[in-house]
């Protein structure tokens, strides 16, 4: 399967080597990838090292998401989430008792909760206080259910708002009972497009730096990359440099989930070169070539909300090693197009990766393995 006569025909040699030995890839090795015309060639150096991280096991989550708000104040040219004011048709804004509400909901099914996933727009209005009461209204509820809640992009924002640096915040949410943080609003870090698909939201260096801060106060984080729009190879390859560098800096970030854009109801239209079959294609090969870019992230998701319940599994052998969890209400997505389900059973999520050919695990919201072996629940 890495037979190096092959890679050596394909262009590839240097790469086949030093991903068999361990060694980092450079800019132009990822360009490389993108461009070699076998994406089976791609995706067996990407087996290749996942196995090496993680053998045949697939990761999966017993979560619920949470999405606050949708009312924000950035004005992302891709979002089809967003609205400007609660008083616009299709806009939300949760009240503490109704997080609690499905919240209770949760654990009023046979399932075990072992993360709450949090996250919402950049409401204009909503203080930093009413989001540390929710966490600890969350905490009194279930002291045990680790909360994983707010993007760097929340983060900037609760700053701005308060008139506190994003130290400051981080801290208060922390001491409220935050315990990890999810990857989006990452985009895509060029400055020349970031403007063009989401010209208010915190850049490419502040997204960074939070990111940073959080991993100095040992809050974990997750890391996205938004793909599919008006990026070039090349923005993806500079955006997955940039996650690598600040990983050797705080050593945080426990996933990477690459974002495929979709484009049904997005105010971004894209050229005809960038919609259509192909697209699964292209998600594949970029799962592969974000799992050997990204060689000191230790876990890479194939985001079946996003990706669809097909399509994720397939993404196992090309690099990834998690496809999420149960989720059970997502909206992000679904407004934006998503056509998967609002969620999965825990045995539909094991029946999908055992059929894929690995072995199902369970963790928390931190990556650690759950032993539950004799949960009736896996039974359901």
């Amino acid at each position: 399967m890495l037979d190096a006569a092959y890679y050596a025909a394909l262009g590839l040699s240097s790469i086949h080597e030093k991903v068999l030995s361990g060694q980092r890839l450079s800019f132009e090795d990822g360009i490389a990838l993108f461009n070699c015309p076998d994406i089976t060639a791609v995706g067996a150096l990407a087996l290749h090292v996942r196995c090496r991280l993680h053998g045949h096991n697939a990761f999966y989550v017993v979560n619920r998401q949470i999405n606050y708000t949708n009312v924000c104040v950035n004005g992302c040219t891709f979002c089809a989430f967003r609205r400007d004011a609660e008083s616009d048709s299709g806009a939300f804004a949760l009240s503490l008792d109704d997080v609690l509400a499905r919240l209770r909901d949760a654990d009023s099914t046979p399932l075990h909760l072992d993360e709450l996933h949090i996250v919402g727009g950049c409401h204009p209005t909503r203080p930093l206080s009413w989001f540390e009461d929710m966490i600890r209204s969350v905490r009194a509820f279930n002291p045990d259910l680790p909360v994983k809640a707010f993007t760097a992009v929340e983060i900037e924002h609760f700053s701005r708002l308060e008139g506190i640096s994003t130290v400051e915040v981080l801290r208060r949410l922390q001491a409220a009972g935050l315990v990890m943080m999810p990857g989006g609003g990452a985009e895509i870090f060029d400055e020349k497009l970031r403007p063009q698909i989401c010209p208010h939201k915190a850049d490419a260096a502040a997204w960074l730096r939070i990111s940073g801060e959080a991993h100095s106060l040992g809050i974990k984080t997750n890391c996205t990359m938004l793909f599919g729009h008006l990026e070039t190879y090349e923005h993806r390859i500079d955006h997955l440099c940039r996650l690598r560098e600040q990983q050797d800096k705080s050593g945080g970030f426990t996933c990477f989930i690459p974002l495929p854009f979709l484009t049904e109801n997005s105010l971004l239209k894209l050229p005809e070169d960038k919609v259509g079959p192909q697209r699964g294609l292209d998600q594949l090969r970029t799962v592969a070539v974000a799992r050997l870019m990204l060689d000191n992230i230790p876990h890479l998701k194939a985001y079946w909300i996003m990706m669809g319940p097909k399509l994720a599994p397939v993404a196992l052998w090309y690099g990834a090693d998690d496809l999420d969890g149960t989720i059970i209400e997502e909206r992000i997505g679904h407004m934006a197009g998503a056509q998967s389900a609002q969620g999965m059973t825990i045995a539909e999520l094991e029946h999908t990766i055992r059929a894929s050919g690995f072995t199902p695990v369970r963790r928390n919201a931190t990556f650690n393995i759950l032993d539950d072996s004799d949960s009736p629940e896996a039974r359901q």
